[in-house]
C-alpha cells in the first residue's frame, strides 16, 4: 500500500509548504486580482444549503490525486462528543442537506449514528463513498444500512476504463469499483423508480481540466451499462484540485506551473459567482469551521473574528461570512466550474 505523504515524510504533507507553493503566481494574475476584475471581491457566502462534515482522514485507499491525503496510516477521526456537537448545530438551522466525507467517512464509529441523527432531522444526507469500502468484512450491512435510511451516495470512479482507475486509485481497485456498484444496484441504487440516488464523480487522471459533463456521463452511462450491467443516476466532473497528494504529483512530474496556468486561464466568472463554498460549512473532523474541504486540508479556517468551532455555530454570522480564497481556487472557477457536485456553469443544479 503506498505511502501517504505525512507518512512518508514528505515536505508537502505540511499545508504551510503547500500555500508557500500556492502564493506563488508566476505568469498569471492572482486569484483575488481575477475575483476582483469580476466584480466579485470579496467573495460572500449567499446562505448555507450544505453541511459537510468531514469525519476524518482513514481510509481504505490511498489514491494518487487525494487532496486529503487520506489512507490506512492516518488516525484523525471526529470522536463522539464533536460528532454530537455537530447534529446539535444542524438542530439550530434549517439547512436542508448532509454531506459526509473523509478519508472514508464510513469508517468513523460514528459515521452510522451522524446518518441516523440527520436523517431523524429530516435533513438529506450524502455519503462521499469510495465503493471499495463496501466490500470489507467489517462493513458487510453497510450497502443495506444506506439503502434503508435513503443515502445519496457519491461514488468515485475516474474512468470506465479499469487501467486508468487503477492508475489513480490502486491495483484492482476497477473491479472492486463494478462489484459494489452491482451490489447498490441490487438495493435499487441508480435505477429510476428507486429514489435512491448513487451518483458517479469522475476526474481525469492527469494534468488535464475534466471532459463537458454532460459529454462524459453519456459516454461512461453506454461504457458501464454495456461492459457491466452497471446503472447510475448522475456523473458529475471535478476538477483536480492543486492541494496535497495531487499537487505533489504535479511538482514531481513537472507540471505545476503549466498546470496552473491552465486553471488561471479558464476562469470563468460565471463559475466563480456559483462556487460550492458560497452555500456550504464545512466541519472539520476537530470540529473546525471552514468555507470547503479543500481549504480545510490547507489548514485555512473561516475569516477570523467568526465562530470558529463546531460548538460557537453561529448560522447568522456565518451565512454572511466573506469566503477565504487562495490561488487553490482557481480550481473551482476553470471552464464549467468544479464544486462537490459537479460543473456550476452551464449545467441546472440536479442534486
Amino acid at each position: 500500500m503506498p505511502l501517504t505523504l505525512l507518512g512518508g515524510h514528505h515536505p508537502l504533507a505540511s499545508a504551510s509548504e503547500q500555500l508557500k507553493l500556492l502564493a506563488g503566481s508566476n505568469g498569471y494574475s492572482s486569484f483575488a486580482t481575477r475575483l476582483d476584475q469580476a466584480g466579485l471581491f470579496p467573495l460572500r457566502a449567499t446562505g448555507m444549503t450544505v453541511f459537510q462534515i468531514n469525519v476524518g482522514k482513514l481510509c481504505n485507499q490511498t489514491c494518487k490525486h487525494c487532496h486529503v491525503d487520506a489512507g490506512p496510516d492516518r488516525t484523525e477521526r471526529m470522536s463522539r462528543e464533536t460528532a454530537e456537537l455537530c447534529m446539535q448545530a444542524l438542530a439550530t438551522t434549517d439547512i436542508p442537506t448532509v454531506d459526509l466525507t473523509g478519508g472514508a467517512p464510513e469508517l468513523n464509529p460514528n459515521f452510522r449514528w451522524l446518518v441516523e441523527q440527520a436523517r431523524g432531522l429530516g435533513r438529506h444526507v450524502m455519503d462521499r463513498c469510495n465503493l471499495s469500502v463496501l466490500l470489507i468484512p467489517s462493513q458487510a450491512d453497510l450497502a443495506e444500512f444506506l439503502a434503508m435510511h435513503r443515502v445519496e451516495i457519491i461514488a468515485s470512479l475516474p474512468s470506465y476504463r479499469a487501467s486508468q482507475t487503477d492508475a489513480q486509485r490502486g491495483d484492482g481497485i476497477f473491479e472492486k469499483s463494478i462489484e459494489a456498484l452491482r451490489l447498490l444496484n441490487g438495493l435499487g441504487y441508480g435505477r429510476s423508480d428507486s429514489g435512491l440516488l448513487l451518483n458517479l464523480v469522475h476526474n481525469p487522471v492527469g494534468a488535464f481540466l475534466p471532459p463537458k459533463q454532460e459529454a462524459i456521463e453519456a459516454q461512461f452511462r453506454k461504457e458501464l451499462r454495456g461492459r457491466h450491467g452497471v446503472e447510475f443516476t448522475h456523473l458529475y466532473t471535478i476538477t483536480n484540485m492543486p492541494v496535497s497528494r495531487y499537487l505533489e504529483f504535479l511538482v514531481e512530474s513537472g507540471n505545476y506551473q503549466q498546470y496552473m496556468e491552465r486553471l488561471a486561464n479558464a476562469f470563468n466568472p460565471a463559475a466563480a459567482a456559483g462556487v460550492m463554498c458560497r452555500s456550504m460549512i464545512s466541519i472539520g473532523w476537530d470540529g473546525t469551521l471552514y468555507d470547503c474541504d479543500f481549504n480545510q486540508m490547507l489548514e485555512l479556517p473561516v475569516d477570523p473574528g467568526l465562530p470558529s468551532h463546531i460548538r460557537d455555530f453561529d448560522p447568522v454570522k456565518l451565512n454572511q461570512r466573506q469566503i477565504v480564497t487562495l490561488n487553490h481556487c482557481y480550481g473551482c472557477t476553470a471552464g464549467a466550474g468544479s464544486s462537490c457536485g459537479g460543473a456550476v456553469a452551464g449545467t441546472a443544479s440536479r442534486r
